[in-house]
């Protein structure tokens, strides 16, 4: 069982309008293991894209405070291509279009790079792979030889993100908003892709706005994110229970002084 473990994380962002940096992360605790998904959830403003985009290791996040340790092992001190060897995945809400590059050359190097320089994956296992797994996602052949995410819809980039997810097979996968502009079709198919990940070898984080991801994803736990901070966790009741009553209910349960973005 590995273990994904964020301990007391403060951390800013340049303003550039202001030349200053701004605290978006106030000390974010959470803890989740392989075999687990884990929901995050909270107002606009609050930090969750900031909190994954800092377990990548974005230059743009500094942090102030805190470790997040793999294993025990602190990845603060790793380059991004290093974590992602360890085994940290992000599927970003708004994937980078790379020209030149296919989705299947892609995938090969990234295959290859956690694996031993002597020992790159078979062509044929790779072909057999990657044939199973466009399947499940219901993706067309011709997607393999087109540039990675270029002229791509948004639908299709999500499922590209999913379809790389299966095909590294990390130990965590982040996964930033996968649900956000999906119809109903899209977001079963991304759901099934994610489920199918589902198991002792593998531990999510997924980020979202919405109830309904988690009616196709039902989490272990969910985490109630606000003013950069972790304040409330659950199950996926939690989660119901906040489509329902909203934040602010929940931001008055629990006495805190905060306002929420969306308020005037």
């Amino acid at each position: 069982m590995a273990t994904l473990e964020i301990k007391n994380l403060h951390v800013e962002v340049k303003d550039e309008e202001k030349k200053a940096y701004k605290k978006i992360l106030k000390g974010v605790n959470l803890t989740m293991h392989t075999g687990e998904i884990h929901a995050i959830m909270g107002p606009n403003g609050t930090g969750k894209s900031t909190l994954s985009e800092t377990i990548m290791g974005n230059p743009k996040y500094r942090v102030t405070e805190g470790q997040i340790l793999l294993n025990g092992e602190n990845v603060l001190d790793m380059a991004v291509d290093e974590r992602a060897r360890k085994g940290l995945f992000l599927a970003m809400q708004y994937p980078a279009e790379v020209p030149g590059v296919t989705n299947a050359e892609f995938l090969r190097a990234a295959i290859n790079a956690r694996r031993p320089k002597d020992d790159p994956i078979p062509v044929m296992d790779f072909i057999k792979e990657l044939n199973k797994n466009m399947a499940l996602l219901d993706m067309n052949d011709s997607m393999t030889e087109r540039y990675l995410n270029q002229g791509f819809s948004g639908g299709e980039k999500k499922r590209n993100e999913i379809l790389q997810m299966l095909m590294i097979k990390p130990t965590f996968g982040i996964l930033d908003e996968i649900d956000s502009g999906l119809d109903i079709d899209a977001l079963r198919v991304v759901s099934r892709g994610v489920n199918a990940m589902r198991g002792d070898n593998f531990g999510a984080l997924m980020i979202t706005h919405y109830q309904r991801l988690l009616n196709y994803i039902v989490p272990d736990v969910v985490h109630v994110m606000m003013d950069g901070r972790v304040v409330k966790d659950g199950g996926p009741d939690l989660a119901k229970k906040l489509e329902q009553e909203g934040y602010a209910g929940l931001r008055d349960e629990l006495g805190l002084d905060i306002k929420l973005v969306d308020e005037d």
